[in-house]
């Protein structure tokens, strides 16, 4: 898996700079057994989650990272009324202006950089900076609000980049199986789809697990 993940990780975007301590490791960061040998380290790759407004990204990101997440979220105020949609989330009061950050180890040979899109559409703009040296994308979907993530999924199309779909279930939402979220996204059969609870760690892990692995087997030998 190393060689193949190096493969598809040349050039790859590195996560944004930390401050380290004097042994030269991350402050306040559990440390890892490659941090004592530099021949053991693993490759880092970049991954992408987007979606609509309030689908999970912030939740999503802040339940998988093992460090402390960077956000980027602005409380919302009366100005943003006449260009945001609230309907479909009454209750969210804050926003992500720029992106959510986090970091997951998956095993001894390999780290993924999250990294989380802004939702509303007068922040598209920074995806264009966002998806440089990103391997794929994750498409989150609330079935309630399913149109919202057209968007994230014409943009990852249009850019060639492998992108799998991870429905977010809601509590009180109705659950759909995986084939009817195809159908009515119109999504091809070679295109990942998950059913995950971007509260729930074990599940967010699998949903990256997938698109890392269609990422893996859509990049050319």
């Amino acid at each position: 898996m190393a060689s193949a993940v190096s493969e598809i990780a040349a050039g790859a975007t590195a996560g944004p700079d930390v401050a380290v301590g004097a042994t030269g490791l991350v402050d306040d960061e559990p440390v890892q057994p490659w941090q004592y040998d530099r021949s053991r380290a693993p490759v880092a790759v970049k991954v992408l989650v987007a979606g609509g407004f309030g689908v999970g990204k912030t939740t999503f990101v802040s339940s998988v990272s093992e460090i402390t997440p960077l956000r980027t979220e602005a409380v919302m105020t009366q100005a943003s009324v006449p260009t945001d949609d609230l309907s479909g989330t009454p209750d969210k009061s804050t926003t992500t202006v720029a992106m959510d950050f986090g970091r997951i180890t998956l095993d001894d040979d390999l780290v993924l950089y999250v990294y989380g899109t802004p939702g509303q559409e007068r922040f598209w703009f920074m995806w264009d900076d966002l998806v440089r040296g990103a391997i794929g994308g994750l498409v989150l979907a609330d079935t309630r609000r399913l149109r919202d993530c057209f968007p994230a999924l014409d943009y990852f199309e249009t850019c060639g980049l492998p992108y799998a779909v991870a429905v977010n279930h809601f509590e009180g939402s109705r659950s759909y199986d995986v084939e009817d979220v195809r159908e009515a996204l119109t999504i091809p059969p070679s295109v990942p789809v998950v059913i995950m609870d971007a509260r729930r760690r074990a599940t967010v892990v699998e949903s990256l697990l997938t698109l890392v692995g269609h990422a893996l087997d859509a990049t050319p030998e």
